[in-house]
């Protein structure tokens, strides 16, 4: 795919709300009545309502942090071939983190940013079918049209954090300083941008290469616990399927909700 396709550059426009529900529901309502397209930027300073992966809640102070989602046409991705926009997404949030972060910036399976063993964001991506709007993808059928709601939660500026979360860290606990969370939004969006190019162009690859010499823990042993029985096995990669690939004697691979993380 050629990235000269007529889209909206990722974060324009950009909508800023003091508060929401939920970024990724008052987007995903915006796409449904035709008031969004790609490209479109949801940023709120606060949200009482998130959500996380399976069904998980995700609580923020307001005005400290990156509460962003962002409307993405995948209408020319493969339904067989959806992980690959989660390492699009992924990429462009760890190489936006690592920017400040530095080096030990990770990507954590499956949808998480790490710095060290601590949590510094999330990344839920939903999909939603506009039938009745016609495609920016030239020679597509209606029913193709595909839009990504990329809902991206990263830790900025707090520094208290809920007893219940098991290991958060933000960028000023990382580098001491204190961030304006608007301008790393919209530089996010960049990065995101560049990403989705990459995407468009046909990297899916590179990109995946790139998001494994990135993961977390890979090579090294871990804990993961498949129903009630936790084991150790060496963490080795993710494949194109998005399966955790890993070194033990009875498994191969796990799939997306298979197994939790014992950090």
């Amino acid at each position: 795919m050629s990235s000269s396709l007529p889209f909206n550059t990722i974060g324009l426009p950009f909508i800023h709300l003091k508060t929401v529900e939920s970024s990724n529901t008052f987007l995903l309502d915006k796409l449904r009545n035709g008031l969004a397209a790609h490209g479109t930027a949801v940023f709120a300073d606060e949200q009482t309502a998130g959500r996380g992966q399976m069904g998980k809640v995700w609580r923020t102070e307001p005005q400290q942090n990156i509460i962003l989602s962002l409307a993405i046409d995948v209408s020319f991705v493969p339904l067989n071939n959806q992980f690959c926009v989660s390492v699009m997404a992924a990429l462009g949030c760890y190489r936006f983190l690592s920017r400040y972060a530095g080096e030990e910036t990770a990507i954590k399976w499956p949808n998480d940013i790490y710095w060290r063993e601590r949590k510094a964001g999330g990344i839920l991506i939903e999909t939603v079918n506009l039938k009745n709007r016609k495609s920016k993808i030239e020679n597509r059928k209606e029913e193709e049209h595909r839009f990504a709601v990329i809902g991206i939660g990263m830790n900025i500026n707090q520094t208290n954090f809920s007893e219940q979360l098991k290991n958060p860290v933000s960028l000023k606990q990382i580098t001491g300083k204190h961030f304006d969370t608007v301008v790393l939004a919209k530089e996010l969006c960049i990065c995101m941008e560049a990403a989705y190019a990459g995407l468009l162009n046909g990297e899916q690859t590179q990109q995946l290469k790139e998001l494994n010499e990135a993961l977390f823990k890979r090579n090294e042993t871990v804990k993961l616990k498949k129903e009630q029985a936790v084991f150790t096995c060496v963490i080795k990669g993710v494949n194109e399927f998005g399966e955790l690939l890993v070194q033990h004697p009875a498994y191969e691979n796990f799939g997306l909700h298979d197994v939790e993380w014992m950090i």
